[in-house]
């Protein structure tokens, strides 16, 4: 396993990553495109120019045998909380879904723990689609605590 930042040149497969679960938290079955990819958008370019060039962000990938079968991005957030301590977001956490039950995702997220700890950072952080029970069941499993109530409101 290696455990690496995500290069442009895995943009398709991250982007198939995060429609497949989707498409399953909406109840829609995903449509994979030919090899695992997704198609990349101008909007994807941009973003991932973005985390690419800010140094409090960081896109990351699992990846065995050549493959891509896990992600998820690391936000790095300075606050006054914490004594003064960063704290990490972790997002978009992703485990391919013919290799999920074995370990790779606690293993995703221990590394991504490390990564944190590593910047200095004193908590981790993540919001969950409620739809997804089985992720939570997994977070809770490693460690993390319900503690908040999410709320959101779309801009556009």
């Amino acid at each position: 396993m290696i455990f690496r930042t995500a290069t442009r040149q895995d943009l398709p497969v991250v982007l198939a990553l995060l429609a497949q679960d989707d498409k399953a938290a909406a109840g829609t079955p995903a449509i994979p495109r030919a090899g695992g990819f997704s198609e990349v958008s101008e909007a994807h370019e941009r973003a991932f120019a973005a985390i690419e060039a800010d140094a409090r962000n960081e896109l990351l990938v699992l990846e065995e045998d050549g493959a891509v079968v896990g992600c998820l991005q690391l936000t790095y957030i300075p606050g006054l909380g914490q004594g003064g301590r960063d704290r990490a977001l972790v997002e978009a956490v992703r485990i391919r879904a013919d290799r999920r039950g074995g370990g790779l995702g606690a293993e995703l997220m221990g590394l991504a723990r490390e990564r944190a700890r590593q910047q200095g950072c004193g908590l981790m952080q993540l919001t969950s689609d409620k739809r997804r029970s089985a992720a939570h069941r997994f977070y809770e499993r490693l460690g993390f605590t319900r503690s908040h109530e999410g709320f959101r409101l779309p801009l556009t």
